[in-house]
């Protein structure tokens, strides 16, 4: 059974990572995030489910107003031709429904299936959003929290310029 929202939430607890979630209706794209995001302080982000023509699993994390280019990104981290990754195959690995995606799902992601990449711009930032497992709700996390979280589920980022 993935992770719940309060299961994701114990965890930042027993890290001693300091979050702060807003609830909101559900943002299932960046146009819909824009609309809900309102106040809510630091930088909106986007995810990105890919698989690439080997295989393998990526997360690409970014600002919600960066343009990733798929055809270029292979060479800058070492992957296949990429494409998008199925709801089916989010599910079964990250254990979240499409529109719910995020770093945070890497919690469900016990065979560590995904390599995650961060945008450089991003993880500079000091207040990073995401989703936490639901699309209904933003998380508010230091961008040292969340470094430390992906420590705890045993992923190591590429973090490169997108």
């Amino acid at each position: 059974m993935p992770a719940s929202p309060e299961d994701l939430f114990a965890c930042f607890d027993h890290l001693g990572i300091s979050v702060e979630t807003h609830h909101h209706a559900p943002a299932f794209t960046v146009e819909q995030g824009n609309e809900v995001w309102g106040a809510i302080p630091g930088i909106h982000c986007k995810n990105l489910f890919l698989k690439d023509a080997k295989g393998k699993l990526w997360l690409v994390v970014a600002p919600a107003h960066t343009r990733v280019d798929l055809k270029t990104l292979p060479g800058r981290i070492g992957s296949a031709r990429l494409s998008f990754g199925s709801a089916q195959l989010l599910g079964e690995v990250l254990g979240v429904e499409p529109g719910s995606v995020t770093p945070f799902a890497l919690i469900n992601d016990h065979q560590r299936r995904v390599t995650p990449v961060l945008d450089a711009w991003m993880m500079a930032q000091p207040v990073l959003n995401y989703h936490p497992l639901r699309n209904h709700m933003t998380t508010s996390i230091a961008n040292d929290g969340l470094r430390r979280f992906l420590a705890h589920t045993g992923h190591v980022a590429e973090v490169v310029e997108l």
